[in-house]
């Protein structure tokens, strides 16, 4: 039975907005004048609430992450040589907000011991953790293997197999080795073979214990903002061309990883083997632009999962027919998204044991003449032609990193099931940014309708088998440095020890973990984290 549930906070919130939007409303992110109605709004701001527990299936999995240059630290130390993300905030730390890096990080190099007690302390069924490439190969290559950065991790492993935690390991985690990005990083087509060479190494050394692998996180991240813009490593910003460069290399890199692991150690290992991609949903909050928002889609995510989950695998059309006609309009001879051949495609397709979905937000689409030359040319952006906003009523808590929208979760969770013949999914990251602080309760509400909204689209015939809590503590958060906290754990930066202490959030996502069971009313006694022996 569901229950409309209109708070007191929202009641306030719902009174301002009806008089706000007595007038037209000129939305930031807009170049039109949308009027939303009344009933519209309170579409936006009324919860939602189960009123009886909802249980999950036996088999399924919860789990935490990290990744390693926002953990470890020890950037120099036991034969690591420098990653994109060391060369780039040693040359210009001011990169970062807080002008920092993750030089010492979490410390979680010297602290594994620690991080495995957390795990113990939360009940986790598995840890997410990526391996760092120049701590294993300080050469970029296979031909010196660094045995102090292969027992860092096989310390990890080992400890966590102590209790019964099952490691699940991302390959590449966006930390590529300086030396190949100089190179040309993921616009060279050689990194297919670099990129598979490494990940033969992984597979050879921790195989044994570890079962699910992680072929490459956030291509879409890797590829836009670090080739085609300047806001992740390594800064390039070429526009519309190394960015479509990056993606088709950064597939066939993943599927040469994925047919090696599946025709060389599968057999024996008896493993998994996917990819993580960051997909946010993005909606039409009018009809006009259902067209608009679809594109969206296409371009920000099903760019990198159409090729491996669809039936026909390949780029979208969409994005396929954009880009071209764009490029020969801008004077290209070509377009300037790269072909696959017949053969690529069939290599690509099929490549991914699970759908890997990182989730945080979703956001509304538009496309009208005000967004006609509204970007730089040639450009991603350009190419797909939409604008994005938000609304004031999807901002809880002080952090705008994420917003608060459950009911984007379930429609994304719906069209990978309708689009990729419900494949299973293994949500690899879901998370709430906030600052400092113990009592993180708008992180405890994301996650509880977060997770809700999971199990709706769970309930209506979603194949999901896991769900991994980003972060398990607070980390290096790329270019926001410290200023922002995803961690179910707080760490002290201002202490040597990097001490970690459980916020309120911890102990909520424990009770899940241990009863297998989602209760929204849930108040967790916060005084003590105890390790439950056993689970």
């Amino acid at each position: 039975m569901l229950v409309i549930k209109v708070t007191e906070r929202y009641k306030k919130r719902l009174k301002r907005l009806k008089e706000k939007n007595r007038r037209w409303r000129y939305c930031n992110y807009c170049k039109f004048l949308v009027c939303a109605s009344i009933a519209v709004i309170e579409s936006k701001i009324i919860d939602i609430i189960r009123h009886e527990v909802r249980k999950f299936p036996d088999e399924f999995q919860f789990g935490a992450a990290t990744a390693s240059y926002q953990v470890e630290g020890a950037w120099n130390e036991d034969g690591k040589s420098e990653s994109i993300w060391d060369h780039l905030l040693h040359e210009n730390p001011c990169y970062v907000l807080d002008c920092s890096n993750g030089d010492i990080a979490d410390d979680s190099y010297h602290q594994y011991k620690r991080d495995v007690e957390m795990m113990r302390e939360l009940g986790l069924d598995f840890y997410r953790f990526s391996l760092s490439w120049t701590r294993i190969l300080p050469t970029s290559f296979p031909d010196k293997i660094n045995e102090a950065g292969v027992q860092y991790y096989n310390n990890l492993i080992d400890e966590m197999l102590k209790y019964n935690i099952k490691p699940m390991v991302t390959l590449y985690h966006w930390d590529l080795p300086q030396k190949l990005q100089e190179m040309g990083g993921w616009t060279n087509p050689n990194i297919i073979d670099w990129y598979s060479d490494y990940a033969r190494v992984a597979f050879e050394l921790f195989g044994d214990r570890v079962k699910d692998w992680i072929t490459i996180n956030e291509p879409y991240q890797i590829c836009y903002n670090g080739y085609g813009d300047n806001s992740l490593a390594p800064f390039l910003n070429i526009k519309g061309v190394a960015d479509y460069m990056c993606a088709k290399n950064l597939l066939l890199a993943h599927a040469k990883a994925y047919h090696i692991y599946d025709e060389e150690f599968r057999p024996t290992q008896g493993g998994s083997i996917f990819i993580s991609l960051s997909a946010q949903w993005y909606d039409a909050e009018y009809e006009e632009f259902a067209v608009a928002a679809q594109e969206a889609n296409d371009f920000f995510w099903a760019v990198y999962s159409h090729p491996i989950f669809a039936a026909s695998g390949d780029f979208p059309k969409s994005v396929k027919v954009a880009v071209a006609a764009k490029s020969i309009e801008q004077g290209y001879l070509r377009s300037r998204l790269p072909e696959f051949t017949d053969e690529e495609i069939a290599y690509v397709r099929g490549s991914s044991d699970y759908f890997g979905l990182n989730h945080y937000s979703t956001m509304y689409v538009y496309r009208n003449e005000s967004t006609l030359n509204y970007y730089e040319t040639p450009s991603f952006n350009d190419d797909h032609g939409v604008m994005t906003y938000t609304y004031d009523e999807w901002n809880i808590g002080e952090s705008k990193k994420t917003k608060f929208v459950p009911w984007g979760f379930t429609k994304l969770l719906t069209k990978i099931r309708e689009d990729y013949g419900n494949p299973p999914v293994i949500v690899t990251e879901n998370g709430f940014a906030t600052y400092e602080g113990l009592n993180d309760e708008d992180r405890v509400t994301y996650y509880k309708h977060y997770i809700s909204a999971m199990l709706d689209a769970m309930d209506e015939g979603s194949d999901i088998r896991s769900y991994t809590a980003w972060s398990i503590m607070d980390n290096f958060e790329w270019t926001a440095g410290y200023t922002e906290r995803f961690g179910l754990y707080e760490v002290d930066y201002d202490s040597e020890e990097r001490t970690r202490t459980p916020r309120k959030s911890a102990f909520v996502y424990k009770q899940i973990l241990r009863t297998r069971e989602l209760d929204m009313h849930y108040e967790p006694d916060t005084d003590v984290m105890t390790i439950d022996e056993g689970h």
